[in-house]
């Protein structure tokens, strides 16, 4: 008969105090569970719905200058617009990138051993996030902060674009931090949706990942064809300022009536 065996002896305490081993990070303890849901949370809302409506407003410029300074003018003249720009953009994307460059800091990526797609999408993201954020800090400082000031002057707005595409080096920086702003978009998406559990299981997040490849290729498109309008043959050489501001008590002068006979003028390329 086999003999039992000895009763465990328990592990003598620390020397210390100190316990052995460390305590696994379960689901919703600490403040971590927090900051990453609401990191999360600000990519899709407010700035994912802020991205969308910015790339939609840009693509007014295939209409022509005057037509994407109508779209400037529009957006400043919204009530209660510049606490709006900080309450709903500024501050939640200075939290959004912020987050993200000290999750990114933390973490390694190891796909080089572990090639897998969720190691090459985390890669991705944070790749793709960290041109978005250089990006979007010169252009918010050159279209926003630096030179003609856009909510003043709406006419401008073309014009100071086009200027600053004529660069070839920023055009190609345009193009690039398009390309990437919405990859990181529509990826973040797709990681929203299953980390809220509102795409449970394998086949719903493979069914929206086709969504939200589309959604993503299709804002960029938008985005891709708006820099084509500011640097195509279409509307070259641009008005300084298409909606220049009137002196006070100066209006101008209602169109007058064609006499009988004549015909009408061709409408203006800026109109088009």
């Amino acid at each position: 008969m086999a003999a039992a065996a000895p009763p465990a002896t328990p592990a003598a305490p620390h020397p210390h105090g100190i316990k052995g081993g460390v305590q696994p990070l379960r689901a919703g303890e600490g403040h971590s569970y927090f900051w990453r849901k609401l990191h999360s949370l600000s990519g899709i809302v407010p700035i994912g719905a802020f991205l969308v409506e910015h790339i939609i407003s840009n693509f007014e410029a295939i209409n022509g200058p005057l037509a994407y300074a109508q779209q400037v003018k529009f957006l400043n003249s919204l009530p209660l617009v510049r606490i709006l720009e900080w309450a709903f953009i500024f501050i939640p994307l200075a939290f959004h990138a912020g987050y993200g460059v000290f999750i990114w800091l933390r973490g390694r990526s190891n796909v080089n051993v572990y090639p897998w797609v969720g190691n090459k999408l985390y890669l991705m993201q944070r790749v793709t996030g960290v041109i978005a954020l250089a990006y979007i800090i010169q252009h918010v400082w050159r279209q926003r902060f630096s030179g003609v000031s856009l909510p003043e002057h709406p006419g401008a707005a073309f014009a100071k674009v086009q200027h600053e595409l004529h660069n070839p080096w920023m055009l190609a920086i345009y193009i690039i931090a398009m390309i990437a702003t919405c990859w990181h978009f529509s990826a973040g998406v797709w990681l929203f949706a299953a980390k809220w559990g509102i795409t449970p299981g394998d086949k719903a997040r493979k069914k929206f990942g086709y969504v939200c490849a589309a959604a993503g290729s299709a804002l960029c498109i938008m985005g891709l064809v708006s820099i084509y309008a500011f640097v195509g043959p279409k509307y070259q050489n641009a008005p300084a300022d298409v909606m220049p501001a009137q002196p006070a008590g100066v209006t101008m002068p209602a169109p007058t009536t064609p006499p009988p006979g004549s015909t009408n003028p061709e409408p203006s390329s800026l109109q088009q």
